[in-house]
């Protein structure tokens, strides 16, 4: 009785300290959105929704609107993950399908040390080695791409080198290490048996991974790439070094444009008028809230996939 007594309050203890470590996320999350909330009430009250709509910002004048970093983070990320994704989708299915074994671990393993490498030496690399690069071709581009009607103006802008595309660019390379760590090591757990079984029908390499493999691992795919977008979301230095740091809303990719990361970064320290610094929160409050949107939506996606399969079957 004493062992079986001692058993149950060691398992009591486990329970009780397992619950204040999962109840601790939860406050922490809690303390992070009520102090975002206080520090924005004033503009949150004050200027309202036009400081989302508005892309204005003048501390001079007390003048603050969020659209210019929110446009400038939203096309910065889409613009890493239309790059980035294809090109980690390929790295993975090299890895997992065609690699030879012995270039399988030494790939696998650069891949996993450029998620290690600092974003502010990722910034370096863009400003002295990236920019020179696109500048150089943005004449090129200007004269044939943006000759074409309607989405011709894309690829006009200054031949800076820095700018949207540019920052997008950066990113792409960052969030390639993680969506295509996630897929290699979500790919690697479709049971052989399934892919052999579609070999032996007389399926291609890309039959496999198209119509075994993709929907075998489509959570952990779609997982993957939310990682990545998540990251491209809130990246600070890297894109703080090439995009200009530009209050302007531009459809014009070689424009220098902003994001909500790279705002923080500029003006947090300099920030004395309270004002000023409570517009500063609201961009963080509005980037919290863009992750959260984006999670949600990986979320409905999987659940719509998985609904669609109950009727199928």
């Amino acid at each position: 009785m004493s062992h079986s007594n001692s058993f149950r309050r060691q398992d009591a203890i486990f329970a009780r300290t397992t619950q204040f470590f999962a109840l601790l996320v939860l406050a922490t999350l809690a303390g992070i959105i009520a102090t975002l909330v206080i520090g924005s009430w004033q503009t949150l009250t004050q200027t309202g929704p036009k400081f989302f709509v508005s892309d204005v910002w003048d501390p001079v004048q007390n003048l603050y609107g969020g659209m210019a970093p929110l446009w400038g983070t939203v096309v910065t990320a889409t613009i890493a993950l239309l790059v980035g994704v294809p090109l980690s989708f390929g790295i993975a299915i090299f890895l997992t399908e065609m690699c030879p074994p012995a270039l399988k671990r030494p790939l696998g393993t650069a891949v996993e040390l450029l998620a290690a490498v600092p974003s502010i030496i990722y910034g370096m690399w863009g400003l002295f080695i990236l920019t020179p690069l696109i500048a150089s071709i943005q004449p090129t581009l200007t004269a044939t791409l943006g000759q074409i009607p309607v989405v011709g103006v894309i690829f006009q802008g200054p031949p800076m080198g820095i700018g949207v595309l540019t920052a997008g660019l950066i990113l792409s390379v960052m969030v390639i290490p993680f969506i295509a760590s996630v897929m290699r090591d979500v790919f690697e757990t479709t049971p052989a048996i399934l892919k052999e079984s579609a070999y032996g029908l007389g399926a291609t390499t890309w039959e496999v991974v198209w119509n075994v493999v993709l929907p075998y691992t489509k959570a952990g795919v779609i997982g993957g790439i939310m990682l990545g977008l998540g990251r491209a979301l809130g990246e600070t230095m890297a894109v703080t070094f090439v995009i200009g740091n530009a209050y302007n809303i531009s459809m014009q990719l070689f424009e220098p444009g902003n994001s909500i990361a790279s705002s923080l970064a500029n003006e947090f320290n300099e920030a004395s008028d309270p004002a000023h610094m409570s517009a500063l929160i609201t961009l963080g409050l509005t980037l919290f809230a863009l992750s959260f949107v984006v999670l949600s939506l990986s979320r409905w996606m999987l659940s719509s996939l998985k609904s669609k399969e109950g009727k199928r079957t």
